[in-house]
């Protein structure tokens, strides 16, 4: 069990490129089966998630291929429209896997996916949505089986803007002849991504990131080279990280406009930040003040995956904070591990208290899902003493090497 052993203290000071996201790169890989010519994905992000989408699509008959930092996917030779509960399990976005076989082999069995244990992620938005496509959809012995024989356009409401029913229904619809509309779509940047990886390999997709997608079908799709949008949550884990710990830290190739949210709270916090084209540069001096009162909420408000990160930050805030969880009901799920660092945090259903403290102290503490593990990183970097963080197979599901990075810009931390 590889462990993460950090001795807290060091200030931050470098640059950083990050990484390909991985919340874009899942879906863009679903929709690689709709294609029957080669795809050239570009910087690879070698998540264990990503790792997992590309055994489901290997399964399927898939051919990939790993050249340097780009992933050749050829899935001309597909076989197999069933997902084994096996390598769902392994991995929430499988389930965007539905929406690509519908939309390639009219009909798909996949098994209920896996992932964080972060509270009920319904689907039952993305089979509303297949029924009102004329999906015959059936759930039994721990399977979904879909028939879209029949399948045809249609005009869908969304009851809540989830970012997997919005990509699944895309996938879906692009190969439907007519005019789909989804209407009350999410609108997070990995959305308006993947409408930008479909049309470059041919289809007609337009709205995204707006109140309303359409989707006119076409019969074909051909082969593209793509390059994925960066990880706006690496890149404000590393905002806040450097918040905590102060120093200087220019992060390099991803988009300000997608973190907006967390450049507005981070500015509360007396950090320092500039902004020029695709780099952010925070300068802190290691004593945040307190954030007031926040809540996570869908695209563009603060996302529910910094939600942890930024607790870590509030917790050596000077001042109290009221977090509240509107997205997930069981994502406090770090916080007593942060208490056993000697954190001041309270909860109550979906709102945590925090009251800072001046310092936070080493502990053995043990990651439970991939947001809450990065956010006990973030507090062994200012603890006093060591901090043994257990459990780090959660932070790689969305970070590659996080320690690497850290290391790169001074912190004291390696893997065990």
């Amino acid at each position: 069990m590889n462990k993460m052993l950090i001795q807290g203290g060091n200030k931050l000071f470098g640059e950083l490129n990050i990484s390909a996201s991985k919340n874009a790169y899942l879906p863009i890989l679903a929709a690689t089966v709709l294609c029957e010519d080669k795809l050239v994905l570009h910087n690879y992000p070698f998540f264990t998630d990503a790792d997992n989408m590309c055994k489901i699509l290997t399964s399927l008959g898939a051919n990939i291929e790993n050249r340097d930092s780009d992933l050749i996917v050829d899935s001309s030779s597909l076989f197999s429209w069933g997902i084994e509960s096996e390598l769902a399990s392994q991995v929430r976005s499988s389930i965007f896997m539905l929406g690509a076989l519908l939309g390639r082999f009219k009909k798909a069995r996949v098994a209920y996916p896996g992932g964080c244990e972060i509270g009920a992620r319904p689907i039952d938005i993305h089979l509303a949505g297949f029924r009102k496509l004329g999906v015959k959809v059936e759930e039994k012995h721990g399977y979904i089986y879909c028939d879209a024989g029949n399948m045809h356009s249609a005009v869908i409401l969304l009851d809540f803007p989830s970012v997997g029913a919005t990509e699944s229904l895309m996938m879906a619809s692009v190969l439907t002849p007519g005019e789909t509309k989804i209407l009350n779509p999410a609108k997070e940047p990995e959305v308006v991504d993947l409408q930008n990886f479909l049309n470059k390999m041919g289809a007609k997709v337009r709205g995204a990131g707006t109140n309303e997608i359409t989707i006119t079908g076409v019969k074909k799709l051909h082969g593209c080279e793509f390059a994925p949008i960066k990880d706006r949550i690496i890149a404000g884990t590393y905002m806040i990280a450097t918040a905590m710990c102060g120093g200087d830290v220019l992060l390099k190739g991803v988009k300000p406009d997608h973190l907006r949210a967390i450049i507005d709270k981070l500015d509360q916090t007396a950090c320092k930040i500039s902004i020029e084209s695709d780099n952010i540069r925070v300068t802190s001096d290691g004593k945040p003040n307190a954030l007031g009162k926040i809540e996570t909420s869908v695209y563009p408000g603060l996302p529910t995956d910094l939600q942890a990160q930024i607790m870590a930050l509030c917790c050596v805030s000077n001042g109290s904070t009221m977090i509240v969880e509107n997205v997930f009901e069981s994502r406090f799920k770090h916080v007593p591990e942060l208490v056993k660092m000697g954190a001041d945090v309270h909860v109550k259903d979906r709102v945590a208290f925090v009251r800072g403290v001046k310092k936070l102290y080493g502990a053995s503490v043990s990651g439970m899902e991939l947001r809450g593990t990065a956010s006990l990183i973030l507090a062994g970097l200012v603890a006093e003493g060591t901090t043994i963080v257990n459990n780090i197979k959660h932070v790689d599901r969305g970070y590659y090497h996080i320690e690497d990075d850290l290391a790169t810009l001074g912190a004291n931390i390696k893997r065990i």
